[in-house]
Parts: structure tokens; C-alpha cells; sequence
């Protein structure tokens, strides 16, 4: 189990306008791309793109790890300690990433993640 690499989780109007604005201008690639979820990189620097919706300022981020569910058992005895609603267990995704999250004390969402074998 190691924690990788941390990418920002961007929120935005438009994932696509704005997929395009970072492809076009800043000279990233779209490895990820759809309405509701782009993953942008350029060079060693990645980042998330998702629809704002009603969470305009949402602070999130993206912690890519190796062994997600041997982290998740680590974390587990004060993950369960937390209040109802800040934290959702170990899941799949269907673009091939396996998460699990936790929302810290002041509502910054924490998404833990690797790619499925």
C-alpha cells in the first residue's frame, strides 16, 4: 500500500468547453472525457475536471494510491468514527477506477483511488 500522487478535482461549468480551453490553449490531452468527468494531463501534471452543479467551490482532490483496500482496512477504525455522511466506502467506477472518499472537517472531499487490475 503507498500513496502515489495527489490531482486536483477541478469543478467547472462545462466539462467539454472547458476540455477544449485546456487541449487548444494550455496544450493538455483529455485521457478522460466525457459531460461528467475529464482527467487532463500535461507532462508529470494531471488534473480532474467536473461539472460545479450546485457544489460551485467545492474543494476536491485525488489521491491516486496502489492497494486501495488494504488502505481503506488501515483507515477503517476512525473512518468509522466519523460522522454519517463522511465517508463512502470502497467502490468501483466505471471508467476503471476503484475509490473510496472521506470528507475532512472543513468539506474538502477526498477521493482515494486506483486504476482496476
Amino acid at each position: 500500500m503507498r500513496l502515489k500522487k495527489i490531482l486536483p478535482i477541478v469543478p467547472v461549468a462545462d466539462v467539454l468547453k472547458s476540455v477544449e480551453f485546456f487541449e487548444s490553449v494550455l496544450g493538455f490531452s483529455a485521457t478522460v472525457k466525457s459531460e461528467n468527468h475529464a482527467l487532463l494531463k500535461l507532462d508529470d501534471v494531471a488534473l480532474h475536471l467536473q461539472p460545479s452543479g450546485d457544489n460551485t467551490g467545492e474543494i476536491a482532490c485525488y489521491i491516486e494510491v496502489e492497494g486501495i483496500d488494504a488502505l481503506y482496512e488501515k483507515m477503517k477504525p476512525e473512518l468509522d468514527r466519523l460522522p454519517e455522511g463522511r465517508v463512502r466506502s470502497p467502490f468501483n467506477q466505471e471508467y476503471g477506477q476503484r475509490q473510496f472518499h472521506v470528507t475532512d472537517l472543513d468539506s474538502l472531499l477526498i477521493f482515494f483511488g486506483e486504476p482496476i487490475s
